[in-house]
């Protein structure tokens, strides 16, 4: 026989698999280093775990999806009025506006119209959940009112204290369509 042919049953030293002490079968490459031969089944577990754990994974996100889903869709609904209700407050404004213009005692059917419009405005949209910012004599809140300019504090008004109201604030349930920009006594 020639040295130079292989016979069917004889192996290259490379390719004899390396049995462990724990039972763990390995090969050696031809660089040299040292890879574990996986048994079929043992194989076929792994992939089946690494298959669970990305479906749980997907069935999570999904999950979270929903969830996101269902509070964006809350939000919309009970937030969906807030853009006609800035509106109104612009026209309600203008009513006010143009009442301001007429004196107290002013009985004209112009003067009582303007004033069952404004007031049937305003019952309206409380109904719809606006409600105005109550300002004045209270503490000033930075997240509900901007401070225009500040005035020394006195004995009747603390530091702190809303002064005055410039222009009136309004939120549509928990949030606020407009802020009250307000006098702040300051120290």
């Amino acid at each position: 026989m020639s040295d130079d042919i292989p016979l069917d049953d004889e192996v290259a030293d490379d390719e004899i698999p390396v049995v462990s002490e724990d039972g763990e079968t390995y090969e050696v490459t031809d660089e040299g280093e040292v890879e574990e031969i996986l048994d079929p089944l043992q194989e076929a577990i792994q992939r089946a775990e690494k298959a669970e754990n990305e479906i749980a994974y997907k069935e999570a996100e999904t999950q979270n999806v929903r969830k996101r889903m269902l509070t964006e869709k809350s939000d919309a609904i009970k937030y969906g009025g807030m853009g006609m209700a800035r509106r109104m407050l612009t026209i309600l404004a203008d009513v006010d506006r143009a009442l301001s213009t007429l004196s107290d005692d002013d009985e004209t059917a112009v003067a009582q119209g303007l004033r069952l419009l404004r007031n049937k405005m305003w019952r309206e949209l409380e109904a719809d959940g606006v409600k105005a910012i109550e300002a004045k004599g209270k503490t000033f809140d930075p997240s509900k009112m901007e401070a225009i300019t500040t005035i020394p504090s006195s004995e009747h008004f603390a530091a702190g204290q809303v002064v005055d109201v410039l222009e009136s604030g309004f939120m549509y349930k928990d949030r606020i369509i407009t802020i009250a920009r307000v006098v702040v006594a300051s120290e």
